[in-house]
């Protein structure tokens, strides 16, 4: 597989990732069988995926030690590793209204990053992102824990995932990001308007999560004939019945010119996402 650098500051990585949320229960359901979950993630890397993402709240934490395990002997040295931080459940309620706790307080960015180090089992993280941004905390304050963490040597590159654009310069004014994380894909494009911009101005490369618009765009409406109760994708506005009949439509076309082309939906919306630049990683998941 080809390799790409993510902006400016060059951080190598495969043109394409592995997202692995949906390995763990918290999300997508109930959770995977830890051995075919690692088979696949050696499958990943043994074909040229080099940059794995995870997240301390996928699981929660679950996730990670999953990762750490499939890095065991000599897996590691091979392999970009990414991991976020400030997400927490309030609840055991995983689908709960405002279930959702955003934490970037120095004290707690610290303590997540050596949760995170121990869960996966490794000296160093080579891309931290901040998963969501605390608004009661100034994000300089946060920046500045975790380029304390990078002269420390725990974290090598920092990111940001789901951030604005205004937020995104004012935390490249205080320490370079190397990768901003959004959703990009042909079902979702807002990001193109300002957020993209900004990140290719600044010279921050992009990772984009749900290339596969969640799965629909590879499946289409079967997709959710197949979702477990668990999975929190029913509870989406764009899954629901009111919006699924234009969603269908799109769906229907884009299969129409995937057939043209010959090749599946999903190779044709993947495809879509790699021509967006050579700054953009996108990081499917499968299970």
């Amino acid at each position: 597989m080809r390799k790409i650098k993510l902006g400016s500051v060059g951080l190598e990585v495969s043109a394409q990732g592995l997202g692995c949320m949906g390995m763990s229960a918290n999300f997508y359901g109930l959770p995977k069988p830890e051995p075919e979950m690692i088979k696949v993630i050696h499958h990943a890397i043994n074909s040229g995926v080099t940059l794995l993402d995870t997240a301390d709240i996928y699981g929660p934490n679950t996730n990670e030690i999953l990762i750490g395990k499939a890095l065991k002997g000599g897996m590691r040295e091979q392999v970009v590793l990414a991991t976020k931080f400030g997400v927490v459940l309030a609840s055991d309620d995983k689908r709960a209204e405002g279930n959702r706790e955003v934490h970037g307080d120095p004290a707690y960015v610290r303590a997540a990053c050596e949760a995170s180090l121990k869960r996966l089992d490794v000296d160093c993280i080579d891309l931290y992102y901040q998963h969501r941004i605390d608004t009661r905390v100034p994000i300089e304050i946060t920046i500045r824990e975790l380029k304390k963490l990078v002269e420390e040597g725990k974290i090598k590159h920092i990111g940001l995932s789901e951030a604005s654009a205004s937020t995104i310069r004012r935390v490249h004014a205080v320490h370079p990001i190397t990768a901003v994380e959004l959703e990009w894909s042909l079902w979702s494009r807002d990001v193109e308007e300002e957020i993209v911009p900004t990140c290719r101005e600044l010279g921050i490369g992009i990772v984009a999560y749900s290339p596969l618009g969640r799965g629909f765009l590879s499946s289409g409406p079967k997709l959710l004939e197949d979702m477990e109760n668990e999975d929190y994708r029913k509870h989406l506005p764009r899954f629901q019945a009111e919006n699924l009949e234009q969603n269908k439509i799109l769906y229907e076309r884009i299969c129409e010119m995937a057939a043209k082309k010959g090749c599946t939906p999903s190779q044709l919306v993947l495809a879509w996402v790699h021509h967006q630049g050579n700054d953009v990683c996108p990081i499917p998941g499968t299970t």
